[in-house]
């Protein structure tokens, strides 16, 4: 993984938790239902557990009941980085914060909204802004 910001691999590993390190700088996942954004219902914006970068607001999240936070758009579109996935013997596109470089989820085109997009996204690999 191209690393865009200037930290090396034992600094992300001294700056993340274990989970988020093995997620955003492995491409790991985390266990359907056990993320703690999986029912929030709160209003504010979604950021990179790693950079802080802004990816997705509540007003996009919805129920997908996959187990992960689902939105349906990012905040900006050039947050995010899209790349085909070929691991686990198929084919996904990943969503990779666009400012660290770091894996946050997949992408998927079964979404509910206009325009068909769900972006299933780690809850390990977000952090989130209430809004005041």
């Amino acid at each position: 993984m191209a690393n865009k910001m200037p930290k090396s691999e034992e600094e992300w590993k001294k700056k993340l938790s274990g989970e988020q390190y093995c997620v955003l700088r492995e491409k790991g996942t985390e266990i359907p239902f056990s993320g703690k954004f999986v029912h929030n219902k709160e209003n504010g914006m979604y950021v990179c557990a790693a950079c802080g970068n802004k990816l997705f607001s509540s007003d996009t999240k919805f129920d997908s009941g996959t187990g992960w936070p689902s939105f349906c758009e990012p905040e900006n579109i050039k947050s995010v980085e899209l790349r085909d996935d070929y691991s686990h013997g198929m084919h996904r596109t990943e969503v990779i914060c666009k400012k660290c470089g770091s894996h946050l989820g997949h992408v998927f085109d079964d979404g509910p909204m206009e325009g068909g997009k769900r972006f299933c996204i780690n809850s390990v690999a977000l952090d989130f802004k209430k809004k005041k």
